[in-house]
């Protein structure tokens, strides 16, 4: 029976031609990232509105993309239009859409979770909808949903390795472009973990960060907290 065995010579002198795919690794993941939040946040503001029709839209356009697998909307928007999109224009449309979808539904778990007296202590300085939302609400939603934010980033930083599928030299493309030429495709795939690993480590150490910032932030009481967010 065959048993693979493990080059670390290969793997080591493989490092710097794997990380030359890096900067589409994390570009993707970075821009998808902050797209998927602005479209994320608006769709949570739309699907607070009182119109049925908006919010029937909303729904359905979570519902959708939440449902659909990443590598069926990758290859609908790389294969599948009339007009042919390049392969980053597509990863990063597909990634964006699909990470908006998940992002829209924890912001709108986390403004659920923010206490009613800071919307009654906002109301209660006479504040707009607007400001209360954008200045005092927000914020806090944010604070709430950055764990669960921090798992959506992980999840497209390893999401990206499906853009290899379109030709996108990122660091699994080149994984598989040194297994194929090496015959050692063990050996790579161990090498592409370990550094998908450590790049989510780097996320988890920047969660982790941030969640400190704003517990450190917002520990007052609910009324100086509208004050002082409003200085």
């Amino acid at each position: 029976m065959y048993i693979p065995a493990i080059d670390f010579h290969l793997m080591v002198e493989s490092v710097p031609f794997l990380l030359t795919g890096l900067p589409y690794t994390l570009g993707i993941t970075l821009v998808t990232f902050v797209i998927g939040n602005v479209l994320g946040i608006l769709l949570t503001v739309l699907g607070m509105l009182p119109s049925k029709v908006i919010k029937g839209v909303v729904r359905f356009y979570i519902s959708f993309l939440r449902g659909v697998p990443g590598l069926v909307l990758l290859f609908l928007l790389y294969f599948g239009l009339p007009y042919q999109l390049s392969a980053l224009t597509a990863a990063c449309i597909c990634f964006s859409l699909t990470s908006s979808a998940f992002i829209a539904e924890i912001y709108r778990g986390s403004i659920a979770g923010v206490e009613a007296g800071q919307w009654d202590a906002a109301y209660a300085l006479g504040l707009p909808y607007g400001k209360v939302m954008g200045k005092i609400i927000l914020p806090q939603a944010f604070r709430i949903s950055i764990p669960a934010l921090g798992n959506v980033a992980m999840d497209l930083l390893k999401g990206t390795s499906l853009a290899a599928m379109i030709t996108i030299p990122d660091i699994f493309q080149k994984a598989k472009i040194v297994g194929g030429r090496t015959f050692d495709y063990m050996s790579m795939y161990i090498l592409v973990a370990i550094i998908y690993w450590l790049l989510c480590v780097a996320i988890g150490w920047g969660q982790s960060r941030l969640e400190k910032h704003y517990v450190n932030r917002y520990k007052l009481k609910p009324e100086i907290r509208v004050k002082k967010t409003l200085i």
